[in-house]
């Protein structure tokens, strides 16, 4: 076993026997309906589990269907079009689908367990960060708060569209440029958010890091919509569980919350040294992916976050 739970990392790693080059990535992860249309929520749900295995520089390769459905309740035209939603993702990241399992349950669930492989000499984890890394974020904030305000009715179609198509983008060209540029340590922003994720990595490398709030990007509407009211509890047990390790300058409680808001399919958080970022930046540009350099990484403390600057927005 190359990757144990023991560093919270977002994929187990396990090395082939008799190959040097090759060893199995998995990962698992399934949710509740957070879009109304049964396509899209396929489509995020595939893109979700695949990240796992994009953040530790893998290739997902297979991919086992996981359905909670209440069939007295939903028809299963409505499962079909989840289904295809998640095969459509599936062929996009060249992931072949083996099947999976299926059980009755009063509240709708769909994911996936994913199987990928990666060149353990290639290999990107989250307790690998180095002090004078900076931190590189590809796709912006905001989807948790976004998603409630779309339960609430709160949202705009413009909102939910591009919600929608940040939660369904594969995180795959980010991996290839992280791995190009010869990135320190990845892990991908999805349910502990940006400051979780971050705490849990620097955690796990005994380091520190200075986050610059004005360089955090966020979906549009989202800092609106939070002051409204609009912010799941996820997000705000998020922030009860980095606060005992971060200094918030002087953000007030919603800034704060925008920073912790728990994401779906979110981006990678990219940690790289401070002579091979211009290389980064130029393969996350040529993708066409976001480039955003929101921190570094320092020595002193374990998982201690010092928030710089103030939201933008």
């Amino acid at each position: 076993m190359l990757v144990s739970p023991e560093t919270g990392d977002d994929a187990g790693v396990f090395a082939l026997p008799g190959n040097d080059h090759l060893a199995l990535v998995q990962t698992v992860d399934f949710f509740t309906p957070i879009v109304d249309d049964p396509f899209d929520w396929g489509r995020i749900a595939a893109a979700n589990a695949f990240s796992d295995v994009y953040a530790m520089g893998g290739r997902p390769v297979t991919a086992l269907n996981l359905v909670a459905w209440p069939v007295e309740q939903l028809p299963l035209e409505m499962l079909a079009r989840v289904l295809e939603g998640g095969a459509a993702i599936a062929a996009e990241a060249g992931v072949t689908i083996l099947g999976g399992h299926s059980i009755h349950d009063p509240e709708p669930k769909y994911g996936m367990a994913v199987t990928g492989f990666v060149d353990p000499a290639r290999m990107v984890r989250n307790s690998t960060m180095r002090a004078a890394d900076l931190l590189y974020l590809t796709k912006p904030l905001g989807l948790g708060i976004i998603a409630t305000a779309v339960k609430a009715g709160r949202a705009t179609p413009l909102q939910l569209r591009a919600a929608v198509g940040t939660m369904s983008a594969l995180n795959a060209d980010a991996s290839e440029a992280m791995l190009e540029a010869g990135a320190t340590a990845c892990t991908d922003v999805t349910g502990f958010g940006l400051m979780g994720h971050l705490h849990i990595a620097l955690r796990a490398a005994g380091l520190s890091a200075v986050l610059d709030a004005s360089a955090v990007p966020f979906l549009e509407g989202a800092a609106d919509l939070a002051r409204a009211g609009m912010v799941p509890s996820g997000t705000r047990s998020n922030l009860e569980f980095v606060t005992p390790s971060t200094d918030w300058g002087q953000l007030g409680e919603i800034e704060q919350l925008l920073l912790a808001d728990a994401q779906t399919s979110g981006g990678l958080l990219i940690a790289i040294p401070p002579g091979e970022a211009r290389l980064l930046e130029e393969g996350l540009e040529r993708r066409g992916l976001l480039v955003a350099n929101v921190g570094r990484v320092v020595d002193g403390g374990t998982g201690r976050i010092m928030v710089a600057g103030m939201v933008a927005g």
